[in-house]
């Protein structure tokens, strides 16, 4: 069996579409440089909100700059004015709660897989209380996360919730190289490890490495 191609997906989904009356998206966002490609991208074919609940940032000033710089990116983009946003609330424990027993899982094991989980379930809470046609991740982007985990997720969710989950691989069409380009010329806040402290201790580790 041929594995999915999500993207060719999506393209089908959106034939036709730029220019009609735009369905409403719930997309969570974990920073401003995976956002920044993912709506330049989709404000063509979506009115978007953006819902910024990530509580795996376990050091509340982290939380609150890159939540400032996806804010600031909206105030400086063309498009911005068009994507609105919400805040979900800082929330730390509940990752640590989910985290717990796998605290030594590598990068990329169990405990991303949960901590995925808990970030689009309360995507999908929050999208069908809103009334929303689809929701979605930009997480999909980066070249660290598993584009077919999260697609499982957010399908198994979105029929526990009755809300379509949008098909994506956004690093496809070079959509982390875009991100990247974006960052510079917006001068975006990269970081270089997810998120958590078990990320943040890893990269330190390779770095000393």
């Amino acid at each position: 069996m041929n594995p999915r191609n999500y993207q060719k997906e999506l393209d089908t989904l959106l034939v036709g579409k730029e220019g009609q009356e735009k369905k409403r998206l719930f997309l969570h966002c974990c920073c401003a440089p995976c956002s920044s490609y993912v709506l330049e991208y989709l404000h063509r074919y979506f009115e978007i909100t953006v819902f910024f609940y990530n509580p795996n940032i376990t050091e509340e000033k982290e939380y609150e700059k890159r939540k400032e710089e996806l804010t600031r990116f909206l105030q400086e983009a063309p498009f911005g004015t068009s994507v609105a946003i919400e805040d979900g609330d800082y929330c730390p424990e509940r990752f640590l709660e989910v985290a717990k027993g796998h605290e030594k899982d590598p990068e990329r094991g169990p405990r991303c897989e949960r901590c995925f989980r808990l970030r689009l379930e309360e995507t999908a809470k929050q999208a069908r209380k809103g009334k929303f046609d689809y929701f979605c991740t930009t997480l999909s982007i980066s070249p660290h996360k598993n584009a077919e985990l999260l697609m499982q997720i957010g399908e198994e969710l979105s029929v526990r919730y009755g809300v379509p989950y949008l098909p994506s691989d956004f690093k496809k069409r070079n959509g982390y190289k875009r991100s990247i380009e974006l960052s510079r010329e917006y001068n975006l806040y990269r970081q270089d490890y997810c998120g958590c402290r078990f990320s943040k201790e890893a990269r330190e580790r390779e770095v000393r490495e």
